[in-house]
């Protein structure tokens, strides 16, 4: 036998010998109110929902009940914190923080206290580099991935000539909408376009300064990094002043249903980056729909299944239950601890055929993690916005990003951060 199928017969003889266990904790820090909830609260249902699938269909994880405690974050850094500290004694497995600002506050209490934090496509981009940041993992995808997808394709729409091209980089007054400036900054130093940076005061519901800026000098593209009510704005005011859609790209966090809706016909053409799949045609989601949903035990009231937002809600539950059974196998045992359950995300491995059983093929890219590697492979593909259809459209496969910008910027920044902190390498 392999080592994994010992290690899951340990856990299926302990079950029997051990019936009563404590449940699998993954805190939800959530917010469904304040100018972000647009967003928040998909998510929010999403990652339960998911959680609530395995319980009903699957007895939990491994014969062990999930619960998934909700605490109120409103996107605020010290709620966050509060939140943290409130539910870490609960037996917190992991934690999805759903805030850059609130990720970065909590890596160094997570770490010490032993407890790994998932920060899917959000979050302080060099934490990829495990050797420094033992407890935090960024996969499949971060911001300065994303960057470097906007500008492939843009190059790809260009004859991959971006000389003398103006790009706009409009984005979130915050850490959040910060972090893509480095990496885009060198791209162009690559490329030869000449990049400007627009922020954005939060909560953003007023851009009129921002997108006169923009219609003086007339860019070749503006790149978005927007979050909640800003998203709506941001759409609107470009359609107001007839930027052309097709070239206005967001982040993931700026392409959801709710953030073009509100304009209308007018935002048809306007384009995403995204590092899972669109729409709600793949097998899980009829589970989904049957043991959640028409079972009355949603999170919600199930009008978010199938949305961006959702879907990656229920992409973060999936990766953190599927590092949670790995965790299992990897330590023979089915009631794991959070020291445990950080092994099994960093042995994380993510093939097509595992998708396939999962009921979700073709969602996302196929990776694997390591000490080195908590970032996973960067892969985004690009979605685009059909009106008349009401709905998302993928218009690319997954791509690569361009490490060779990107993994110097990493090196650099986690180096500094390892210095800093007094961090000694964690991989031999």
């Amino acid at each position: 036998m392999t080592f994994k199928r010992v290690a899951a017969a340990s856990v299926a003889a302990l079950m029997v010998a051990s019936p009563v266990m404590a449940d699998l904790v993954f805190p939800s820090l959530s917010y469904r109110t304040g100018p972000f909830a647009a967003g928040g609260i998909p998510y929010a249902d999403g990652f339960a929902d998911y959680m609530t699938l395995l319980n009903e269909r699957d007895g939990g994880i491994g014969g062990v009940a999930i619960q998934v405690p909700e605490c109120e974050t409103a996107y605020n850094t010290e709620k966050g914190v509060e939140c943290y500290e409130s539910t870490k004694g609960m037996g917190a497995l992991a934690y999805n923080p759903l805030s850059t600002g609130i990720t970065y506050q909590l890596i160094p209490k997570a770490t010490a206290d032993d407890i790994p934090l998932y920060t899917p496509g959000y979050g302080r981009t060099s934490a990829a580099n495990g050797n420094v940041f033992s407890h935090v993992f960024n996969f499949p995808a971060n911001y300065w991935n994303g960057a470097s997808a906007a500008i492939n394709h843009v190059l790809d729409l260009n004859g991959g000539d971006l000389k003398g091209k103006k790009i706009v980089l409009l984005h979130f007054n915050g850490a959040y909408g910060k972090e893509p400036i480095p990496t885009l900054t060198k791209l162009g130093e690559k490329h030869g376009y000449e990049l400007t940076t627009i922020p954005i005061d939060y909560p953003g519901q007023e851009q009129k300064a921002q997108w006169l800026q923009i219609r003086r000098e007339k860019p070749d593209y503006v790149l978005f990094w927007g979050w909640g009510v800003m998203n709506q704005v941001a759409i609107q005011e470009a359609a107001n002043i007839r930027y052309p859609m097709d070239q206005f790209i967001g982040v993931w966090w700026s392409g959801a249903e709710h953030d073009v809706k509100p304009a209308g016909e007018k935002a048809t053409g306007y384009k995403a980056m995204t590092f899972h799949g669109v729409g709600s045609d793949y097998p899980v989601f009829d589970d989904l729909q049957k043991y959640v949903v028409d079972a009355g035990k949603a999170a919600g009231d199930g009008s978010n299944v199938g949305t961006v937002i959702y879907n990656r809600g229920v992409y973060a539950a999936m990766m953190l239950a599927e590092a949670a059974k790995n965790a299992q196998e990897i330590h023979g045992v089915a009631d794991i601890t959070s020291a445990q359950m950080r092994d099994g995300l960093e042995q994380l491995e993510i093939t097509n055929a595992r998708m396939a059983e999962l009921g979700m093929e073709g969602f996302g890219p196929e990776f694997k993690v390591s000490c080195a590697n908590h970032g996973g492979p960067g892969a985004i593909a690009i979605q685009q916005w059909d009106a008349a259809a009401g709905k998302w459209s993928l218009i690319s496969d997954f791509g690569a990003s361009d490490m060779d910008v990107i993994q110097p910027l990493i090196d650099a920044d986690s180096a500094a951060y390892a210095a800093e902190n007094n961090i000694e390498p964690q991989c031999n």
